[in-house]
């Protein structure tokens, strides 16, 4: 079972709809309104579809009410949420760690291991780097975001 299959399983466990729309906008992945997600039914691969499933699936967790209007604030502030949600159950700080013990040398790698695009996996360090700052550290392992993506394992 692919990570796109995993969580279309999560959300039906939930009682959350996924369906595939022809969005007339090429602007438009994704969107989440009363229990439903509505993925663009073009997209090529599984793995961006996850990708997509995994934010609006931040929003059905996180969001309230309509937050198409980028204009306020609060509006930007639960798709930050929704996004860091969607990133940290697809990714995830212990997701890197895992990639890094598996081997993984570069951004490709890491995004094919966690089966991720790579625009999803910058977005992500982008997000962690707002977040965390210059790193972070968890358990025996610094996560470093500035000036790039780098994984050291304390002895």
């Amino acid at each position: 079972m692919n990570t796109y299959e995993k969580l279309q399983e999560e959300a039906c466990k939930d009682g959350i709809d996924v369906i595939d729309y022809p969005f007339e906008s090429n602007g438009i992945k994704g969107l989440y309104c009363n229990g439903t997600v509505a993925i663009r039914d073009n997209i090529d691969t599984t793995t961006e579809k996850a990708c997509v499933l995994a934010e609006e699936l931040g929003h059905h967790y996180t969001s309230i009410g309509n937050i198409i209007d980028m204009e306020y604030t609060g509006n930007r502030k639960q798709e930050r949420q929704a996004r860091l949600w969607g990133y940290n159950r697809s990714i995830g700080l212990f997701g890197l760690i895992r990639a890094y013990e598996h081997g993984c040398k570069d951004k490709y790698e890491i995004a094919e291991y966690l089966d991720v695009t790579e625009e999803y996996l910058e977005d992500c360090i982008d997000c962690y780097r707002d977040k965390y700052g210059e790193y972070k550290t968890v358990d025996n392992y610094t996560i470093y975001f500035i000036p790039n993506l780098m994984i050291l394992k304390k002895l």
